[in-house]
């Protein structure tokens, strides 16, 4: 049976004064609704990316691993293959935050029949970097027409991806331990989210001058997890932080947009680690410009609930959010 559509919903008019969620989440939409033709997945590839991923942050987390085992290079490490096995500590950890984030945007899109692909991990060759990979990523095929859609499935991939990099970063945490630091080091130095600096020292207390904490691989994935976390999260065009912002304030995020450009900038004089991300932000912004592409319901507000959640995911964001998350380290 055809789902009833109460009025004043009009498919025929723009403005829409209210779309029913039971449109969006079961049965035919009406024609001025209808998704765009349903391309078909390529799991081989989507496969074959999460094999390179694997195959990249497990090599890269062998790094982590003997650079744990080294105590920062006091200690000789030999290489084995059980330092390949080490760095499966780091690849499936940051392989399940990752996972977890794109998963429950993916769950979301199911959820309202939004045509959305599998999720395309990034591989990284660690010669390039210390992540072995770039992240991951999901392509929507078709215009979100609500803003309670586009909510909740941009709001769904970083509190996903959050909760399992909370437990991943008490537990690496505990497995690290405060170790003396060499007189003279090269490497990076890494900045520390509050919620690192909470667990951190509950679990370890103040760290005495001269020491750092020698983090283990599950550590630092939760570290990368929890900066992958605050940077989707900035209030920014395609963003998560951006969709959730527009599905808050409509057409007066356009100036939280803004406001964030100049904010990233700034934090470039901070840490010069800001730069890509920065460049990479103004050129989103050159091409899909400063406005959200609109919703037919723009004018009407979220419910509490979606209002909490979205004070939520700001929350994290502060939590996982560095001024300086990487500073190259000369001692």
């Amino acid at each position: 049976m055809d789902p009833v559509y109460p009025p004043p919903f009009d498919v025929g008019r723009v403005s829409v004064s209210r779309i029913p969620l039971a449109v969006e989440r079961a049965g035919p939409l009406p024609e001025g609704f209808l998704p765009a033709p349903r391309k078909q997945d390529r799991p081989l590839l989507n496969a074959g990316l999460l094999l390179a991923t694997f195959v990249t942050t497990t090599l890269i987390g062998a790094e982590h691993w003997a650079g744990y085992l080294s105590d920062f290079g006091r200690r000789g490490i030999t290489l084995s293959w059980s330092l390949l096995a080490g760095g499966l500590f780091y690849s499936l950890t940051i392989l399940s935050i990752l996972g977890a984030h794109e998963f429950g945007h993916y769950y979301a899109c199911v959820r309202y029949r939004i045509n959305a692909s599998l999720p395309y991990f990034i591989p990284l060759p660690p010669v390039l970097f210390m992540t072995g990979t770039l992240g991951a990523f999901i392509r929507i095929r078709q215009p979100i027409r609500s803003k309670r859609v586009l909510f909740d499935m941009a709001v769904a991939g970083p509190l996903a991806g959050f909760a399992v990099a909370v437990p991943a970063l008490i537990v690496g945490i505990w497995l690290s331990h405060p170790a003396s630091v060499p007189p003279k080091m090269d490497g990076y130095e890494l900045g520390e989210p509050l919620l690192f600096q909470a667990v951190s020292w509950a679990l370890w207390g103040a760290i005495p001058d001269g020491q750092s904490l020698n983090m283990h691989p599950i550590a630092f994935a939760a570290w990368f997890g929890l900066l992958a976390t605050s940077l989707n999260l900035f209030p920014i065009g395609q963003l998560d932080g951006g969709h959730i912002s527009y599905a808050v304030l409509g057409r007066h995020s356009s100036r939280v947009t803004l406001v964030a450009i100049a904010v990233a900038v700034i934090l470039t004089f901070v840490s010069l680690s800001w730069i890509v991300w920065t460049v990479l932000l103004v050129v989103m912004l050159f091409f899909f410009g400063p406005h959200h592409p609109p919703t037919l319901d723009e004018d009407i507000p979220l419910d509490r609930m979606r209002l909490g959640l979205a004070l939520l995911a700001l929350v994290v964001l502060v939590l996982s959010f560095t001024p300086a998350p990487m500073e190259l380290l000369q001692r």
